[in-house]
């Protein structure tokens, strides 16, 4: 049975706002009825690593490392993944939620090495020492995080991608939730960025959106209401400025449904063909020299 949908909108707030943890309970379980049933309504929603791995750390057809550099006087660490190819291909920087660079995080940048592409998950928190293994603890970072480390982050990851000997020299971006509107700002400030695909993320700041040099896969879930209501505003600013780009809502889903960590809000169907669309859209994008 799914859950009350009060529940997952809590959660929502709960994980997208400074929510503290008691205050959060105090209302699930006002709405649950009981602390069991709130209980067992979190353990639906919450991530749960172990049981959600599609590519395994080991699987022979990858090789994957943690890097640590200082790329144009940027520190840069994270998680490259590649395939055990010759071919050169494109590279594909990939954007963590909110909770950091995280075991889900590094299973979608092994599914990424695994469709062709040189993939690199950055740890986004790196300046504020990294992802703490706690999600609260995570979450509570982000607001501290500067908008201009990030871009410079990002623009770090994309020149790092660009220079590697088996690089076709384009880089696309894929990010999820605070990742998403990660993206998007980046579009806007690094036009070395060939493609950009977007799940469920915020919009930049729409009077930047002439700077749009990439092209860009936007994919939003119809239950997320406050991202789907701010597409059409977006959607208009991105025509105004010419910029080639595809719009899509998934029907009934909700926010995170790529996730699948979470049992309530993944959506395997929705996910499958979102994936498909995002390997296809990058591969068209980075993959020719």
């Amino acid at each position: 049975m799914a859950l009350d949908r009060r529940i997952v909108e809590l959660y929502d707030e709960y994980t997208h706002k400074p929510l503290d943890r008691r205050s959060f309970m105090n209302r699930l379980v006002a709405i649950a009825g009981s602390a069991a049933a709130a209980e067992a309504a979190l353990s639906l929603l919450e991530p749960n690593y172990a049981q959600a791995q599609q590519v395994t750390a080991d699987d022979a057809r990858i090789e994957g490392k943690r890097i640590d550099e200082t790329i144009g006087g940027v520190k840069l660490k994270g998680y490259l993944v590649t395939p055990k190819t010759q071919a050169r291909r494109g590279g594909v920087l990939v954007i963590h939620e909110n909770r950091g660079l995280n075991p889900h995080i590094e299973d979608v940048t092994r599914r990424a090495a695994l469709a062709g592409f040189s993939a690199l998950g950055v740890d986004f928190l790196t300046p504020l020492g990294g992802t703490p293994a706690d999600a609260d603890a995570a979450r509570a970072l982000f607001p501290q995080l500067k908008p201009e480390d990030v871009i410079a982050q990002g623009r770090a990851a994309l020149a790092f991608l660009k220079a590697r000997p088996d690089a076709t020299g384009k880089v696309g971006a894929v990010g999820f939730c605070w990742g998403g509107g990660a993206v998007n700002d980046l579009a806007v400030s690094a036009p070395e960025l060939n493609a950009g695909v977007v799940f469920y993320g915020r919009s930049p700041d729409l009077a930047k959106v002439p700077q749009i040099k990439a092209r860009l896969l936007i994919q939003h879930a119809a239950r997320d209401t406050r991202l789907v209501e701010g597409l059409p505003a977006y959607e208009a600013a991105l025509k105004a400025a010419g910029v080639n780009y595809q719009a899509i809502v998934y029907p009934d889903v909700d926010h995170a449904f790529l996730n699948d960590t979470s049992a309530e809000r993944y959506n395997a169907a929705a996910a499958k063909l979102a994936w498909e669309r995002t390997v296809a859209f990058l591969a068209a994008e980075t993959g020719a020299a």
